[in-house]
């Protein structure tokens, strides 16, 4: 993280602060001219600020930002898209008299997008001075994202579905992290969502993750799934445990969609020892990735019913598993969207083909939630962009040497 004591020059420390307390109170479309105001003091001649679209296809300018004429950047075939794919910052010689620098804006280990500065000259204080605009802009749009459409239209290519709408209100951040569990996930459709979802959140000295499909793919759908979670997050915080999480939604759903139901995949990793608890609701089984190795039967168990069926069965039991994870252990969990998504020719995308992906992206150091979202790409390419079911996966990786995939590059 930068601060502002890292801002070296004669009025640096002044105009940050500044800054800072401007922000608490600023609308993200008036942040360009905020910044244009400042760039002389800043050592800077130019500046646009970037977020990936909701798809994270393009890199989309802020509205009024005047440093770099393009308004819409590639994220596969760009020096921005570069930054952002990796989490690094990249330079770019322009004339004679300036440089580009491409500077990623994140959020912990969720990427937002990227900042482009141009720069009369590079020295550690000025790269340091780009960081710490990056960090803050990065806190504005996020800050602000609560109460400002400004952002979500932003993001967006194309109009959403309501169900849709009601799904990404109730997620969590992509990804998540810290020194001893990263988690990372994506879904598509973006735009079109049915009953899909995805959890995932630091509970003290656990991960808690979870994947979800309800029935259907309709509005319906879209509140089952959005009942779910809240009914799950409700529980947990309650200080509830799996099995009175596990409960918890069953009951809800089934009181909310008596003719409805969602199946389910629910973990808890302890950070400090690796024991992973988990239980399933009728959902495919999760995958354990080891050495760039698929450890088969791990989340082999005997089938169970899906939430809001369980009430109707009270003589059917639920059960919690425990498994132990080694160091740098990742557990992929996954729709039927994803391995059942056909091509033109009815080919299936397939479980060892999205595996195989996996292994191969990550073996190259690719980060986590970099492979998540070419592997999306990959799956939307197969079906021609035209999904017929949600498409949903959650990658976590237990790292208690505090090395972490998900952020190499940072």
């Amino acid at each position: 993280m930068v601060t502002v004591s890292d801002l070296t020059g004669p009025s640096a420390d002044t105009i940050m602060l500044e800054l800072v307390q401007a922000f608490h109170e600023l609308a993200p479309e008036d942040l360009p001219e905020l910044l244009r105001r400042h760039y002389s003091a800043l050592g800077i001649t130019g500046l646009t600020a970037y977020c990936a679209d909701l798809r994270q296809e393009y890199l989309i300018a802020l509205p009024g930002s005047q440093g770099i004429s393009a308004q819409r950047l590639p994220i596969d075939s760009s020096l921005a898209g570069w930054a952002y794919r990796t989490v690094s910052v990249r330079i770019a010689e322009g004339d004679a008299r300036a440089l580009t620098l491409w500077l990623p804006v994140v959020d912990g280990v969720e990427r937002i997008g990227v900042l482009g500065v141009q720069v009369p000259s590079l020295d550690a204080a000025i790269l340091n001075r780009c960081r710490a605009l990056a960090s803050l802009i990065a806190f504005v749009l996020i800050s602000k994202g609560t109460h400002s459409d400004s952002y979500a239209n932003l993001q967006r290519q194309q109009p959403m579905a309501l169900a849709a709408e009601m799904v990404w209100a109730f997620l969590p951040p992509k990804s998540i992290g810290t020194p001893y569990v990263t988690s990372s996930a994506i879904l598509e459709p973006a735009y079109n969502l049915g009953g899909d979802a995805f959890d995932h959140a630091l509970m003290g000295d656990a991960l808690h993750a979870a994947v979800i499909d309800a029935m259907g793919h309709d509005l319906y759908a879209g509140l089952t799934s959005s009942v779910a979670l809240a009914a799950c997050r409700n529980a947990r915080r309650s200080k509830g445990e799996l099995p009175s999480i596990i409960s918890t939604m069953d009951t809800t759903v089934h009181e909310a969609f008596p003719d409805r139901y969602a199946t389910g995949v629910f973990m808890h990793l302890q950070r400090t020892t690796g024991q992973l608890d988990w239980a399933n609701c009728g959902h495919p089984p999760p995958i354990l990735l080891r050495r760039h190795d698929v450890i088969p039967g791990v989340f082999d168990s005997p089938p169970e019913l899906p939430l809001g069926l369980g009430p109707a069965h009270p003589d059917i039991p639920r059960h919690i598993h425990s498994t132990q994870l080694e160091p740098g252990d990742r557990v992929l969990c996954y729709t039927d969207g994803v391995t059942e998504a056909r091509s033109s020719d009815g080919e299936a995308f397939g479980e060892e083909r999205f595996v195989n992906f996996i292994l191969r992206a990550t073996a190259a150091g690719e980060p986590a939630f970099e492979v998540l979202r070419r592997l999306v790409h990959a799956i939307l390419d197969h079906q021609q962009h035209r999904l017929t079911d949600d498409a949903t996966v959650l990658l976590f990786e237990w790292h208690p040497a505090g090395v972490a995939t998900l952020t190499s590059g940072m």
